[in-house]
């Protein structure tokens, strides 16, 4: 699959480090990503750095994972589609920046939803711009060799039925996911990840002749 993804967007997107300082500036004026400058936007903006910084300390990378990670040789792009308010790339997003820094063929490069709208509308998630959305790219071709997001599968489930139940608010929706992640200590993210990566591997191996 071609990606709307080219080299010009690759050069204007983010780094992690760009990202984060991106964040703490606007934290520090009081200021959020997005279309959406609300209170509650802004102040889940600064909550979201706090959980970066702390999945970032606690995240420990399966070694069966890691392995797998290392075993890539051919240049891939992580492209997260993201935003600062978002609890869901609080969550993950640091965990794919610790996957990507196990293995220097992969680079991890970030761009704002609502600043990219082209782009986003290409990764939509059953019709909506959810986030965030990771794209394994070849770094190469930009071929797509993969898609991740918003969140893992079994917190997916659990926010169907969330939605789906008249009896539980949008907050109290959003809180639980968050307790989710708590239990889940990234467990079905790595795993997730391992699945698609292997795929890459094999995408890559030369047959024997």
């Amino acid at each position: 699959m071609k990606s709307v993804i080219t080299q010009n967007v690759l050069d204007n997107a983010m780094s992690y480090e760009e990202y984060k300082d991106l964040v703490q500036n606007l934290i520090n004026n009081n200021d959020t990503t997005g279309n959406s400058k609300s209170e509650a936007n802004i102040y889940f903006t600064k909550l979201n750095a706090e959980r970066t910084k702390r999945i970032e300390k606690t995240t420990i990378i399966d070694e069966e994972f890691k392995a797998e990670v290392e075993k890539i040789s051919h240049p891939v792009v992580f492209f997260v589609i993201a935003e600062s308010w978002c609890g869901d790339v609080a969550q993950n997003l640091p965990v794919i920046y610790k996957i990507a820094e196990l293995n220097p063929f992969i680079k991890l490069k970030i761009i704002l939803r609502d600043e990219n709208e082209n782009i986003m509308n290409e990764f939509l998630t059953n019709g909506a711009k959810s986030i965030p959305v990771c794209i394994l790219l070849d770094g190469e071709t930009f071929e797509v060799l993969g898609k991740w997001g918003p969140r893992p599968g079994t917190a997916m489930s659990l926010m169907r039925e969330y939605k789906n139940n008249p009896d539980i608010s949008h907050a109290e929706a959003n809180k639980n996911i968050q307790l989710w992640y708590a239990k889940d200590h990234t467990k079905n993210i790595q795993s997730e990840f391992l699945e698609m990566i292997s795929n890459i591997n094999m995408r890559n191996v030369t047959p024997v002749s």
